[in-house]
């Protein structure tokens, strides 16, 4: 079972935050973790003039920043009430960099921050600052959608196989430990989901090869068979290394559904009425800049539920503490 030692939990007076703030202190308790509470103030803009105002951009700045967090101590000593001790730090400069360098500096081990609130006015439920995160953080982070249900009924696992990238056997292994690890705090069942195709497969059916149509159905039987097989033993196989406890008390659900992941997740997930997706967003690692696969990318744009998404132990942030 994944335990969190460090979480950071990123609050905007702007929105109803008492949902994601009450499960994360939940999370800390159950985890005994420590947890950090920030809100962020971003930089004045270098071009902004005061005119004939007498006061300067800096003390604009010094007055909202001490605003910010004389709300934010309010708001923390109107939680610890709950037993969880709670640190609270304000930030700032540009929201995605700061809490970046924040995890970068401290070590956190989960972001939790509250989908921002003017989501429900954009196709997508992630904002730009989600999009950065979730791209450049080296720690997992958990976008919560601000409508969600107190408790989570279903979250939905996505893995994946590929023989070329041994990165996606840890990444899969993560995704595991962190859904099995939310769903039994939840009490909420686990839908594990790998989507695979036949590459080149309309191409090869509209020509002639020397083989029947039946032929080509045989062989995508066996690689449908293949899969399951696949995902039920790295089922099997997490289960069998999980403490007793966790392997004892989930709810799971197995789907192997051939298409495409871009295609199959979301679909799967508005199906289920999935509350949670947990899943990786990193591909081919070994090439600097991919900061996120397209697959990842395209299923993110299309859910309209909460996310948690996971990067390998050796991703390497573009974003640096700097001076």
């Amino acid at each position: 079972m994944k335990r969190f030692a460090n979480i950071l939990l990123i609050v905007d007076e702007r929105m109803d935050y008492s949902s994601v703030l009450q499960r994360g202190i939940r999370l800390a308790r159950n985890n005994k973790a420590v947890l950090t509470v920030c809100a962020i103030v971003d930089t004045v803009p270098d071009e902004m003039q005061m005119g004939v105002i007498a006061i300067t951009p800096r003390e604009v700045l010094d007055i909202v920043v001490t605003e910010k967090r004389d709300w934010l101590d309010d708001t923390v000593k109107a939680a610890a009430a709950d037993g969880v001790p709670i640190d609270a730090k304000v930030l700032i400069g540009k929201p995605f960099i700061e809490i970046i360098r924040q995890v970068l500096r401290n070590d956190h081990d989960l972001i939790i921050k509250c989908a921002d609130v003017d989501s429900a006015l954009r196709e997508m439920l992630f904002s730009s600052t989600d999009m950065h995160l979730m791209r450049k953080c080296p720690c997992p982070v958990w976008i919560v959608k601000p409508t969600e249900r107190p408790k989570y009924r279903r979250v939905l696992a996505a893995v994946d196989k590929d023989p070329e990238e041994p990165v996606k056997d840890v990444l899969n292994r993560q995704i595991l430990e962190m859904s099995t690890s939310l769903a039994l705090a939840e009490y909420s069942e686990v839908h594990i989901v790998h989507a695979w195709s036949v590459f080149g497969e309309d191409v090869v059916r509209s020509h002639s090869w020397g083989f029947s149509e039946a032929d080509f159905d045989t062989m995508v039987e066996k690689e449908a068979a293949a899969r399951r097989r696949w995902l039920e033993d790295l089922v099997k196989n997490y289960s069998a290394s999980a403490d007793k406890n966790t392997a004892d008390g989930l709810d799971l659900h197995l789907h192997v559904i051939k298409g495409h992941a871009q295609n199959v997740v979301p679909e799967i997930a508005r199906n289920l009425a999935v509350d949670l997706v947990v899943m990786g967003t990193v591909a081919r690692t070994g090439i600097a800049g991919f900061f996120m696969g397209n697959t990842a990318e395209s299923i993110l744009t299309q859910l309209d539920c909460s996310v948690l998404t996971i990067k390998p132990p050796e991703f390497i942030s573009p974003v640096t503490l700097g001076a």
